[in-house]
């Protein structure tokens, strides 16, 4: 069962702050426009917080900014969709004296690269590992692996953040003993931005919550989730877009799953789990990022052991997938990877070790091939974009 732990309501409306990921892709694909790189990290040995970098799609061209954030283990951060401000975790379970981790807000500086941070609120739950911002910019979903529990935030006019208007705290387990309890590893909104998709690795299910974002509310949806193969450990979701089809990496299990989705219910349906391995791996190895390419032409998964991008090619009249290569990312342990907007680069985190790593996407045939540039940052986990002025 879902249990509804708070729900506080706001009394003023936020302006519309965003500009849409479409127009982003559009500018950046025709313009070739200067990109800035944003690195979330685990704060351990070099690692301070939160790096940067300057890219030209044009040319590939990649030059280094450095640390423009301090935080404790920004290990997952996320853009606004005005391009204005950064969100990140702080993957800890002590923030404020309490047993919780913490969310920042930081005002983005488009020329330089710069952070400057605004303000810092409870996740409402430790160990938070994942953050997003829906599509109109009011409103920023967190999730927290370590309690198994969402929490959504008002965002105001400036960018900082309210505090939580609705958090969740899921409940169950399943067969694995990674799946003891709950463990909610990613928040996605929908591409109309009705409902939030989590997926929970200790459950094995997808979860569906009606997204009110006037109000930064979640609410379960009707049916609540979809059940996955048992031990699966479902981590991180994209939806093809298209809209119609949407994909889930498992950890546990080094699959993805292929759903059709229903926009008008909110509803998931199986349509295949596919490996993420090569038939002749016997190793260890657990999946970390899943993401779809703009084009819908292609997917791409991450493999943590293997240490490989996972390539698939999409049929866009069915939504399942078949493999296409895997290819080293020529590091230790990848984590989240950053498809660029004109879906002509891939820059994939190494977190234990390789840096980030950029490759070229072919555009017909979705594979990956290393554009020789590298970005030295120790323990990355996280790749965004946002356009550079």
């Amino acid at each position: 069962m879902i249990l509804m732990k708070s729900i506080r309501h706001l009394s003023l409306l936020l302006p519309v702050l965003c500009l849409s990921s479409g127009l982003f892709a559009a500018k950046n694909s025709a313009g070739g426009g200067d990109l800035l790189v944003y690195i979330g990290t685990y704060t351990r040995g070099d690692s301070k917080g939160i790096y940067a970098a300057r890219f030209q799609p044009k040319t590939g061209s990649l030059t280094p900014i450095g640390l423009v954030g301090e935080a404790v283990n920004p290990s997952f951060v996320a853009i606004h969709p005005n391009h204005h401000f950064l969100y990140s975790v702080s993957e800890v379970d002590n923030f404020d004296g309490g047993k919780t981790g913490a969310v920042t807000a930081f005002a983005l500086d488009a020329k330089t690269g710069k952070l400057t941070s605004l303000n810092t609120v409870s996740s409402h739950g430790s160990g938070p590992c994942y953050v997003r911002a829906d599509k109109t910019g009011k409103t920023l979903l967190v999730a927290n692996y370590g309690s198994g529990s969402i929490a959504s935030y008002p965002i105001q006019q400036d960018g900082r953040l309210a505090d939580a208007a609705s958090t969740i705290q899921h409940t169950g387990s399943s067969v694995d003993p990674r799946q003891s309890a709950p463990h909610a590893h990613s928040i996605n909104p929908s591409p109309d931005n009705r409902f939030a998709i989590v997926a929970d690795l200790g459950l094995d299910e997808v979860l569906v919550y009606h997204l009110d974002p006037v109000k930064a509310l979640l609410s379960p949806n009707d049916p609540p989730f979809t059940k996955l193969k048992p031990g699966s450990g479902p981590r991180h979701f994209a939806f093809h877009p298209s809209g119609k089809y949407g994909y889930v990496i498992n950890e546990i299990s080094s699959t993805v799953t292929a759903f059709s989705y229903d926009a008008n219910r909110g509803v998931l349906k199986e349509l295949q789990s596919i490996t993420t391995l090569p038939k002749d791996f016997t190793g260890k190895n657990s999946t970390a990022e899943v993401q779809v390419h703009p084009s819908g032409k292609f997917l791409y998964g991450s493999n943590r052991g293997h240490d490989s991008i996972a390539v698939f090619a999409i049929d866009r009249r069915k939504g399942t997938l078949t493999p296409i290569e895997h290819v080293s990312t020529q590091g230790k342990t990848p984590r989240n990877f950053g498809i660029d907007p004109s879906g002509a680069y891939l820059f994939a985190a190494n977190q234990d070790g390789g840096g980030v790593v950029v490759f070229r996407i072919d555009a017909k045939t979705g594979k990956l091939t290393p554009a020789g540039q590298k970005l030295d940052v120790a323990f990355p986990v996280c790749v965004k974009f946002t356009p550079a002025e």
